[in-house]
């Protein structure tokens, strides 16, 4: 955790010797593709012969590493030649990372996936996806597609609400609202996810014009915990280490739960702060064909049920349901709070990453 004010500081300095976005994307031409091959349950665009010869897949992702290995799995039970593997991160430390190596001219992710659409932009502007529009793309929105298409798209939605532990808190007594966390029986007993977290920034950025500063200011004085999953979080709660979790991220409830964990899940009537994980093929990817077939798979109804089963997270599609059976609430059953201007999220971070490391104790 001492960490997280390094990474930030490096997310605002570190720049790409030698890099022009520009060159990058006149070097960058989008693949024609007018008859997409038909396969079990997608369409795609890529080279599968060259994806088998490449016989390997990198990807970087902010999930959960036993759902990283899932969706994986499910990914090479379809092409058994191709070996896949993950890097597994916070967003802010992720980027960092990409960066870093980026600058180094180490090219070693096919696919990035990021929970925090600023840094997306950021990266699109230096250039750092190659852009290939999928067939599948035209079943998502035009909100959850880069302008132009291609460069990147949203992979699935989560959203933040507040969990607590009915063993140890009662339904009368927890927290309905997220003004409810202030009460000061709730003081060194909730935890929240790290600054790097994608998912964290959105509910800041979002609670921040409706609550005020001075409610973070006060919630600061409850003495909340940072972690850096939301694995850690729920466990925390099954323990009985915390009683509350502020900004819960809905498919870690999800999971938890179905496990016979003792949870219990409040949408506050405010709103549910809510980001994309969005993925895109890194341009000068090590094997770009397997990364052109995973994003078509990926983008399909087969790949987002797969994700759907292995994260238990939100598709963008509307043609692929909830994840977690028939209690699961639907994105269209939640009111959801996202930024209307990601441009305006992007610059926020440093001043996010200054109070929210001071609220948890790493910026004090």
């Amino acid at each position: 955790m001492k960490t997280v004010a390094a990474v930030a500081a490096v997310l605002c300095a570190v720049a790409w010797a030698g890099w022009s976005p520009a060159n990058a994307q006149a070097q960058n031409k989008p693949k024609v593709c007018d008859k997409p091959q038909q396969m079990e349950g997608f369409k795609t665009c890529a080279d599968i012969a060259k994806a088998e010869a490449e016989g390997a897949f990198t990807l970087y992702s902010t999930d959960p590493e036993q759902g990283q290995v899932k969706l994986l799995a499910a990914f090479n039970k379809v092409f058994p030649k191709i070996k896949t593997s993950y890097v597994r991160l916070q967003a802010g430390a992720l980027y960092a990372k990409v960066l870093s190596e980026r600058q180094a001219k180490s090219y070693l992710v096919d696919v990035i996936q990021i929970s925090d659409m600023g840094m997306i932009l950021d990266f699109q502007r230096k250039g750092g996806f190659r852009q290939y529009v999928s067939p599948e793309m035209q079943f998502f929105p035009k909100e959850a597609k880069s302008q132009p298409e291609g460069f990147w798209t949203w992979g699935s939605v989560i959203m933040a609400g507040i969990a607590y532990n009915p063993n140890q808190v009662s339904a009368a007594e927890a927290p309905k609202k997220w003004e409810d966390l202030l009460d000061p029986k709730w003081k060194d007993s909730i935890n929240v996810k790290v600054s790097n977290s994608g998912l964290q920034h959105g509910v800041w950025y979002m609670l921040l014009p409706i609550l005020g500063g001075e409610y973070f200011k006060k919630f600061g004085e409850q003495k909340p915990r940072a972690f850096d999953s939301y694995v850690q979080q729920y466990g925390r709660l099954v323990d009985g280490q915390d009683k509350i979790i502020m900004g819960a991220q809905y498919s870690g409830y999800i999971e938890f739960k179905a496990k016979g964990a003792p949870l219990a899940f409040v949408f506050p009537e405010t709103g549910v702060p809510a980001v994309p994980e969005t993925y895109g093929i890194v341009d000068q990817a090590p094997h770009p064909n397997a990364a052109e077939l995973f994003m078509d798979w990926f983008l399909s109804p087969v790949g987002q049920k797969a994700l759907a089963e292995a994260l238990l997270l939100h598709s963008p599609r509307a043609d692929v349901p909830p994840p977690g059976g028939s209690d699961t609430v639907p994105l269209s059953k939640m009111k959801l709070l996202s930024p209307a201007d990601w441009e305006a999220f992007e610059k926020d971070r440093p001043t996010f990453a200054k109070e929210w490391n001071r609220i948890v104790g790493t910026g004090r």
